[in-house]
């Protein structure tokens, strides 16, 4: 596959963007119905949420200074704003965090128990449901959604492309979307526009499984997979820059769930041998480049104090595979440079264990976050849309974003009387549980649930995540530690059977 160059130097402006594109959905905002806000004096914030793919919490150099990768962007955005050292996904896998971040509910409550969607799947949000789209549209934002969806598409199984993809995400709340169905090494291979492939799926791909990987599928004859992240960045930016022109009289909330550095790994020509850790690192630098390019562009349309911008990533890194797909190294399954891509966490994306779940997570919002801020609090990524919600001043009802807790006191630096959760659950990705409590965690299985190896030969494990966060020390057999066990054993079979994890007013 031919490699293009990327743009003219990759310096697009969002004003050329503009030039460059048409729209055709973002004017169809649905309901401009106001509620009481938690800040009545002030604008409501625009809301943007970068969430990279398989990336973990030590590729990002402000939180690891071992990293081996550069991460410019992302540090600066750290340095103003706010992180949390112990931020999490609901899930050790994409689909599921996904589900989890649009919704606020754990994605395990739905038909898929374990693993992922493909590109061909059924929509995975429930007809009616509440989104955090939907309800902050129903506030006046003007919404919208670029980049991997992977929570389905239609109601048919397999999808049909060669029809409109609804429902997906406009049906989900979203004015506008722009992105591809699923992981960018899943076909079918295709950009899609408000339900819409821009082209049609006509041709095949044989895939490719060194230097790279990506499986074989459809797909349209004039996609290439090296131009996925170039494209959702100009369409993000587009997407940001259009607002303005558009619809200035309201805040916008953007969801931008990148497809790297999710295989296939394609850095640019510009971020070859950028990083000290091989291709996988080079295609970070790629993700930061991204988030540079969001930051400019808010700048340019003089929106940077009052944006709230998230990043974060689905889960943890595939550490296995960073020595893989680098010519010429030897015994690459091993060798993965000396970087840390999860940091001192055990385990990897697909593990319950910290390296599947615990992920950077950076808040700048210049007008209330006081820059170089850090966090402790145990957040998942669930909360998002009890955040938005509390930002809003919106009430959720029982029947929406069953398991997300607002951190917005947080991000305002107020006191709390509390922890922001009573406790999180995890999920591997062959469908295993973990339940975290405070210092506390306990994982209802044995060995990692997902991809790593290394098991005890005990049927559960108990971690003080405070004493010794690399999970080393399992505690089960403690006989100190029964009552402990025994308390999150009930509260994780509970939750389960409870329907929800948040306090309910009803």
């Amino acid at each position: 596959m031919k490699r293009r160059e990327f743009l003219k130097q990759v310096a697009f402006t969002a004003s050329s963007v503009l030039l460059a594109n048409t729209f055709s959905g973002c004017s169809n905002s649905k309901s401009t119905n106001q509620t009481a806000s938690v800040r009545p004096d002030k604008r409501q914030p625009n809301i943007i949420f970068i969430m990279a793919d398989d990336m973990g919490y030590g590729d990002v150099r402000y939180l690891n200074p071992d990293s081996k990768i550069p991460t410019p962007n992302i540090d600066k955005l750290a340095s103003q704003g706010l992180y949390f050292t112990d931020a999490h996904t609901p899930s050790a896998v994409c689909t599921p965090t996904r589900y989890g971040v649009v919704t606020g509910r754990y994605c395990w409550r739905t038909r898929l128990k374990k693993g992922v969607l493909n590109g061909y799947s059924k929509r995975l949000i429930e007809p009616g449901r509440m989104t955090v789209a939907s309800m902050l549209r129903d506030h006046g934002y003007h919404t919208g959604c670029v980049g991997k969806w992977h929570l389905g598409l239609s109601d048919h199984q397999p999808a049909d492309f060669t029809k409109p993809l609804t429902p997906g995400p406009n049906e989900a709340g979203f004015d506008y979307w722009f992105g591809i169905p699923a992981s960018l090494d899943m076909p079918p291979y295709c950009f899609i526009e408000n339900g819409l492939t821009t082209e049609p799926v006509t041709a095949t791909v044989a895939g490719e499984s060194t230097p790279r990987f990506y499986r074989p599928g459809a797909a349209s004859p004039g996609f290439d997979v090296e131009d996925v992240m170039p494209k959702i960045t100009e369409k993000a930016c587009w997407f940001i820059d259009n607002h303005f022109r558009t619809h200035a009289d309201k805040p916008f909330f953007l969801y931008f769930p990148l497809t790297a550095p999710h295989t296939p790994w394609l850095p640019l020509d510009q971020n070859n041998q950028k990083s000290k850790a091989g291709v996988y690192g080079d295609f970070v630098t790629l993700v930061d480049w991204t988030v540079g390019q969001i930051m400019k562009t808010i700048e340019q349309n003089g929106a940077g104090q009052n944006t709230l911008l998230i990043f974060t990533s689905d889960n943890g890194s595939h550490i296995a595979d960073i020595g893989k797909h680098n010519n010429g190294v030897s015994d690459a399954t091993r060798y993965n440079f000396g970087h840390d891509a999860n940091y001192i966490y055990r385990g990897q994306k697909s593990d319950v264990w910290d390296g599947g779940h615990r992920v950077p997570f950076i808040v700048r919002w210049p007008e209330v976050i006081k820059p170089g801020s850090k966090s402790d609090e145990v957040i998942c990524l669930v909360d998002f849309t009890a955040t938005c919600a509390a930002l809003v001043g919106h009430d959720l009802p029982d029947n929406a974003a069953e398991d997300s807790y607002s951190f917005l006191p947080v991000l305002e630096s107020k006191s709390l009387a509390g922890p922001v959760r009573q406790a999180t659950v995890f999920h591997s990705i062959e469908g295993e549980f973990a339940i975290r409590k405070g210092q506390w965690k306990f994982l209802d299985c044995t060995g990692s649930g997902g991809w790593s190896k290394g098991n005890d030969g005990l049927p559960g494990q108990l971690y003080d995540m405070a004493a010794d966060p690399q999970e080393k020390n399992n505690l089960y057999e403690s006989a100190a530690h029964q009552p402990i066990i025994a308390e999150l054993k009930s509260l994780l079979k509970h939750y389960k059977t409870q329907g929800f994890s948040r306090p309910m007013t009803g």
